[in-house]
């Protein structure tokens, strides 16, 4: 009753004439939009639930309370054994029943070694959407695929490519260079890890040729070498000269390619640069040429030590002395050659012998008194004992 009194409030129809055309059609059209916009409640079921192993064996638009969905089995998948429930049921709260997965993958067979390689898996087993490496052993390279993968092939299960073989590893002849030669050059093909050593041919000129790059190449891979061949060619240095320095090491006329030299500066310079250089194959030495730079005088920071004067210095004034002659004083008399040349420790050393000495006779002296003071005590008491005992004896 509320709503619809909102309705004739909220619609431009007259209160005396509620039920107008106007009105109505209105009334209508706010009425289907509400059916159309708000949620009303549903009496179905949402899609079947999905699962990795299984689908439904058909598909309706709408479930009912009741309705039952069949599954069965995905391509590459199986039932269980023992055997599990493949269905599931719309119930009255429009849930579907519990239900799990009752599929299991299906194998491969397992694929054999192939000639001088091995098969590997690393999913640990050839279920379906498992994979198979393959590796050849050393001196051999694989032709085909080196990953395989377990699928659905029709109705049978198959790998994805067919097994690779591992063939032998073999290479060209790694090439002829100018001015140069390598061994075995009469070989059509070379083995795996062979290996081939170039050289520099005799020059007709006045400076020889360099073998620049490596002179051993190795057969790694199939029409693979170990490197590109490598170059002979002059190469020559100019003579070395750094300014104010010399060599110490690599004494030469000539330097060609590798040659090292090793320099030092003279007294008063120091090195700037590396002190060791190497010709390399551009004909220029390498680092750059090092330099020996003067060293700067460190500046003086001791005060200056002042200037003596020409001019004589002059006496001091005279102290006027007494008028009678006298004995001269202390400071004026000068002490023995003998005092003198004795040194300080020595006479401290006879100082204290005399004093040692002097204790040992004064301990002496005092001991052989208070040794003879006691004597003495014990004579005046024995005398004075037999004083007292003559007196007190009866006169016979």
């Amino acid at each position: 009753m509320m709503a619809f009194c909102a309705l004739r409030k909220a619609l431009p129809c007259r209160p005396e004439n509620p039920f107008s055309s106007r009105c109505f059609v209105e009334i209508l059209w706010v009425s289907l939009a509400l059916v159309f916009l708000l949620p009303m409640p549903s009496d179905a079921c949402d899609e079947p639930p999905k699962f990795e192993s299984m689908r439904p064996q058909f598909l309706n638009t709408t479930y009912r309370p009741g309705d039952r969905v069949e599954y069965e089995c995905r391509p590459g998948f199986q039932p269980m054994v023992p055997a599990l429930p493949t269905f599931s049921v719309c119930q009255d709260d429009n849930t579907w029943s519990p239900l799990q997965e009752a599929c299991r993958r299906k194998a491969c067979s397992n694929l054999p070694d192939p000639l001088n390689g091995q098969v590997s898996y690393p999913n640990g087993d050839t279920l379906f959407g498992s994979k198979a490496q393959f590796t050849c052993n050393t001196g051999f390279y694989i032709i085909g695929a080196e990953t395989v993968y377990c699928q659905v092939s029709g109705n049978v299960m198959a790998w994805s490519e067919p097994s690779p073989l591992c063939e032998k590893i073999l290479c060209k002849p790694p090439g002829e260079i100018p001015n140069g030669k390598y061994t075995n050059s009469h070989k059509d093909v070379f083995e795996y890890n062979e290996v081939v050593t170039y050289s520099c041919l005799s020059s007709t000129g006045p400076d020889e040729f360099s073998l620049v790059g490596e002179s051993s190449l190795f057969c790694i891979g199939k029409d693979e070498w170990s490197s590109d061949p490598p170059e002979c060619k002059v190469v020559k240095c100019p003579y070395p000269v750094v300014p104010n320095g010399e060599i110490v090491s690599g004494f030469g006329s000539k330097f060609y390619y590798k040659a090292e030299v090793v320099f030092k500066c003279n007294a008063g310079f120091t090195l700037h640069g590396r002190d060791t250089i190497v010709c390399g194959a551009n004909s220029t030495w390498e680092p750059e040429m090092p330099q020996c730079i003067k060293e700067s005088t460190p500046p003086n920071t001791q005060p200056p030590t002042p200037s003596v004067s020409d001019s004589k210095p002059t006496d001091p004034p005279a102290t006027p002395g007494p008028s009678h002659p006298g004995p001269p004083s202390p400071s004026d008399a000068s002490p023995p050659k003998d005092a003198e040349s004795l040194d300080g420790g020595i006479i401290a050393a006879i100082v204290v012998g005399v004093l040692a000495a002097i204790a040992v006779i004064a301990g002496g002296v005092y001991f052989f008194h208070h040794k003879y003071n006691k004597k003495r005590k014990r004579e005046i008491s024995a005398s004075y004992s037999t004083y007292q005992d003559k007196a007190a004896a009866p006169a016979e």
